[in-house]
């Protein structure tokens, strides 16, 4: 699988939950592609955020059906997942605030 980085994680979820878990366990959650494996994930975690991961779990959210008056449509599938970082290793999303 010859895919970039930035191609692999698209974003960082930034919740309560994350915030939480980044600060207790040295957790960081992204939002990735759908066809991404974990040794992608991790991969790709090493090389744009220069930091060592121990473990990664995967979690694929399913499409969801919305109505939104007589309208009707999909939101789409996608896939997420928590990258444990080494000790000591941080990635700073927001610095300054």
């Amino acid at each position: 699988m010859n895919t970039a980085p930035e191609d692999i994680i698209l974003r960082p979820l930034v919740t309560e939950k994350s915030n939480m878990m980044q600060e207790q366990n040295n957790q960081v959650v992204f939002r990735v592609a759908k066809h991404a494996n974990k040794i992608a994930i991790r991969q790709a975690v090493e090389k744009l955020f220069n930091v060592k991961v121990v473990d990664v779990k995967t979690i694929r959210n399913p499409k969801r059906w919305r109505r939104v008056g007589r309208n009707q449509g999909r939101r789409p599938a996608w896939k997420k997942a928590i990258v444990r970082l080494r000790e000591g290793d941080r990635i700073e999303f927001f610095s300054g605030v």
